[in-house]
């Protein structure tokens, strides 16, 4: 059977149907986290890994693994992942104050082929803010190191002074004494701050409620202060990005009988956590955590 003219393949239309052998649309899971991109975001970096395998040049679609909901499946840290797709829509990467996962992430963009991105997270390359020499995990890896670098004064903000943050949480459950999965958990009913004023409002602003103990002047101390939210990692998170560190924390556990007919006990638990911040240059510019938490605890 004779083809006509207007029957014939058009290479336009031949290219256009290579290029959709992707969605335009493409679902990835990322160790686990699941992540959402155009397709021509991934092949924007020709040269990159995932520009080689999303590449419109060959069907490689088949050649992929795919998790068991049929996303492309790419085994590799879900977590850093965000900014290495950051990288490849704006080409350039944005860090929040503190990142302590710097290396980590310069790793995964050699993994990924990312040689630019590569340059942007070397060391020489990176401007430090001050509070990059409060970190206790370097950038080498040595994740058991027991000393800090200190920065210059000249690097040190006028504005930020040294001092404690006390959290504090009470919480509760009821359990009964056959089995634990009987453990009925209490929400935390609020997180208390304990410190002074102008930490406490530094860290956490306006989530921060003042209500129990209000027209307190900036440096005076509080112990009545709580926060809005409810999720203390939350909180952690604030104080990390503030500069603080945990030194200390303790915990006490009571029980008492729900009632006389019942051998259910009410578990209480009371929850502290003391977060400290030092703004000031030693001599060393060295200096052991047990000698801040020694600091804080006295002789």
């Amino acid at each position: 059977m004779a083809l006509s003219g207007n029957c014939r393949t058009n290479p336009k239309d031949l290219q256009a149907s290579v290029q959709n052998s992707f969605p335009d649309v493409v679902e990835l899971n990322v160790g686990g986290q699941v992540y959402y991109t155009r397709h021509s975001t991934l092949v924007g970096t020709p040269n990159s890994l995932l520009g080689k395998l999303f590449s419109s040049k060959k069907d490689a679609s088949n050649d992929l693994a795919r998790d068991p909901k049929g996303r492309y499946f790419i085994d590799r840290d879900g977590f850093l992942f965000r900014y290495v797709l950051d990288y490849l829509r704006d080409k350039q990467v944005v860090l929040p104050d503190h990142f302590p996962e710097k290396g980590r992430l310069r790793k995964e963009a050699e993994y990924f082929q990312l040689p630019d991105l590569v340059k942007l997270l070397s060391p020489e390359d990176i401007k430090h803010s001050p509070d990059d020499f409060f970190h206790s995990d370097h950038e080498d890896g040595s994740q058991g190191s027991d000393h800090r670098q200190c920065p210059p004064p000249s690097l040190v903000p006028a504005d930020r002074k040294s001092g404690f943050i006390t959290v504090g949480y009470r919480g509760s459950c009821t359990m009964g004494r056959e089995s634990q999965s009987d453990a009925k958990f209490r929400r935390v009913p609020r997180i208390l701050i304990c410190g002074r004023v102008a930490l406490a409002k530094e860290v956490f602003g306006e989530t921060l409620n003042e209500s129990r103990d209000p027209d307190r002047t900036p440096e005076r101390y509080t112990s009545r202060f709580y926060l809005k939210f409810k999720h203390l990692e939350r909180a952690f998170d604030m104080l990390s990005e503030c500069g603080f560190q945990m030194v200390a924390c303790n915990s006490s556990v009571t029980a008492s009988f729900v009632n006389q007919h019942t051998e259910d006990k009410i578990w209480s638990s009371y929850t502290e956590y003391v977060f400290y911040r030092k703004w000031e240059h030693l001599c060393s510019c060295v200096q052991p955590r047990a000698v801040a938490v020694q600091h804080w605890m006295g002789p």
